[in-house]
């Protein structure tokens, strides 16, 4: 049971650092409420099992070719810097709790899930992270317990998932419509600036460093 509950926390903990996602649940949350913000975090859960399978039946060294990681970067910057701008140019007209079906569900969890899919970060994440653990857990445990653990990773990250929308659309309740403002655009610059790295990455791998 430790051994489960140790494997949750990981998945927390993998899910927690701030990055593109976060940012993205941040900005649905407070412009939408929480079903998008919860949405963007399950589009991008189910990007990293996607990615857990991968590493799983051992097609890790396929992801890391240089010209599918350009590939990774350059899509992943377009993205991040699509949404940013987007999320930018909508953030002065700031919708209500009332006007949150304005937005479609579905638009949430297809750019959750495309933003985690293309990204390389989360990629390397997995192989090196979860692809560690994969190689101990293998070697020590039967198939059955090696899928338990796993799931309970990815319990972890769908806890971290419903905690930030949670978090996120309870700005929207308490706070005033300046500093939701602000929050808001702040969300939408680091999502520009993670795009921009993205490219600046995708330029390093495609020209060399």
């Amino acid at each position: 049971m430790n051994i489960y509950l140790g494997y949750i926390f990981l998945g927390l903990s993998l899910a927690a650092p701030i990055g593109p996602i976060n940012a993205a649940q941040l900005d649905r949350g407070i412009k939408h409420g929480f079903l998008h913000s919860w949405l963007i975090g399950l589009g991008a859960t189910i990007a990293d099992a996607l990615y857990m399978l991968l590493v799983y039946i051992g097609l890790s060294h396929f992801i890391q070719i240089p010209m599918v990681k350009t590939f990774l970067w350059s899509f992943g910057a377009f993205i991040l810097i699509y949404t940013g701008i987007e999320s930018l140019l909508t953030v002065k007209s700031f919708v209500s709790r009332d006007n949150a079906r304005d937005e479609s569900p579905v638009k949430s969890f297809i750019s959750g899930f495309f933003m985690s899919l293309f990204n390389p970060l989360t990629i390397l994440f997995w192989l090196g992270i979860y692809g560690s653990v994969l190689a101990e857990t293998a070697s020590s445990f039967d198939t059955e317990q090696l899928l338990l653990y796993s799931a309970a990773i990815f319990a972890g990250i769908m806890t971290w998932d419903v905690t930030m929308a949670m978090f996120s659309s309870s700005f929207r309740k308490y706070l005033n419509l300046n500093i939701l403002i602000f929050i808001s655009f702040l969300s939408a610059l680091s999502l520009i600036c993670f795009g921009l790295y993205f490219g600046y990455q995708a330029y390093r791998v495609l020209f060399g460093s």
